[in-house]
């Protein structure tokens, strides 16, 4: 059984930071040549990828919503990833998922993922 555990959220004025973590445990599950997926969702939306990384492929994507603003990172040291989400927005308020167990596809969509984690709330006030 793998278990992602989600942390860094919070509350959090427009143009302010927050750096999300999401560590991965549970049969000998590693990240490091995996791929993880951040997600969020906002009330009354759908849930978006937006952020992916595929490190041993040295890989990082983003949605376009978020590019130049998060960096997605891990350290396989800590089986854990970090979202970086600088510059923050109003209409970046949702909840924050992350994803593993990647079975293949277009890793923005929620059907090829496997595992994910509870969730964090990030709200951005103006």
């Amino acid at each position: 059984q793998v278990q992602l555990v989600e942390s860094g959220g919070g509350s959090v004025q427009a143009g302010g930071s927050l750096r999300l973590s999401c560590a991965a445990s549970g049969s000998g599950y590693s990240i490091t040549y995996n791929r993880v997926t951040w997600f969020r969702q906002a009330p009354g939306t759908e849930r978006e990828g937006i952020a992916t990384i595929l490190n041993f492929q040295g890989s990082v994507d983003y949605a376009d919503s978020v590019k130049g603003r998060f960096t997605i990172s891990q350290d396989n040291a800590k089986n854990t990833v970090y979202l970086q989400m600088d510059s923050l927005k109003p209409e970046d308020t949702a909840q924050y998922y992350c994803a593993a167990g990647f079975r293949g596809g277009n890793w923005v969509r929620e059907y090829p993922y496997g595992y994910w984690g509870q969730g964090t709330q990030v709200t951005v006030s103006s």
